[in-house]
């Protein structure tokens, strides 16, 4: 099971991370409080530091791109490879 998981807060639309348990998250950036369960999840990781990761590729690609968030199909990839990953190379 995942531990943490990415989020967005709805106020700033800075990524952050909460342990799966919580129930809020107060957003490091602009210090609204965030009720988990009212922001769409990116995606679900096993370690903070996965997250971390994540969080700071997501927000290049979306500076890179000049958009203001993922696509449905684009959560769904980096999902898709987050557990290719895990599951390590191909036998």
């Amino acid at each position: 099971m995942s531990t943490y998981r990415v989020i967005r807060c709805p106020g700033c639309h800075q990524f952050t991370y909460t342990d799966y348990y919580g129930k809020w998250k107060l957003c490091p950036v602009c210090g609204e409080v965030i009720s988990v369960r009212n922001v769409p999840v990116y995606l679900e990781v096993d370690d903070f530091s996965e997250a971390e990761v994540l969080i700071k590729e997501v927000e290049r690609y979306l500076s890179h791109t000049g958009r203001l968030d993922l696509t449905r199909e684009e959560v769904d990839l980096i999902r898709e490879k987050y557990v290719e990953w895990l599951n390590g190379p191909a036998a």
